[in-house]
């Protein structure tokens, strides 16, 4: 198989997956839409939290920043007493 025709091919598997991504997308909109039902105005989006459900409203970044494990050199193992000697 040619490189044209190989690069032809992803191109159409790329095309489908886009096509198949976006008809799961409006399905997954008209179930949460159906899901819903009339929402009264001024609701925010999620669940009701009386009926045990969580509600996300912030998001929370985390970073890219590598461990720093000096920031625990001073503590305590809990339950395990102090670091760098064995557990009761």
């Amino acid at each position: 198989m040619s490189l044209k025709d190989e690069l032809t091919a992803v191109q159409h598997c790329l095309d489908d997956l886009a096509r198949t991504v976006g008809r799961l997308e409006r399905s997954l909109a008209q179930l949460r839409t159906a899901e819903a039902g009339p929402r009264p105005p001024g609701a925010a989006g999620g669940t009701d939290p009386a009926d045990g459900a969580v509600t996300v409203t912030d998001v929370i970044t985390i970073t890219e920043a590598p461990y720093d494990a000096t920031l625990w050199t001073d503590s305590d193992d809990e339950g395990l007493g102090v670091r760098g000697r064995h557990a009761p």
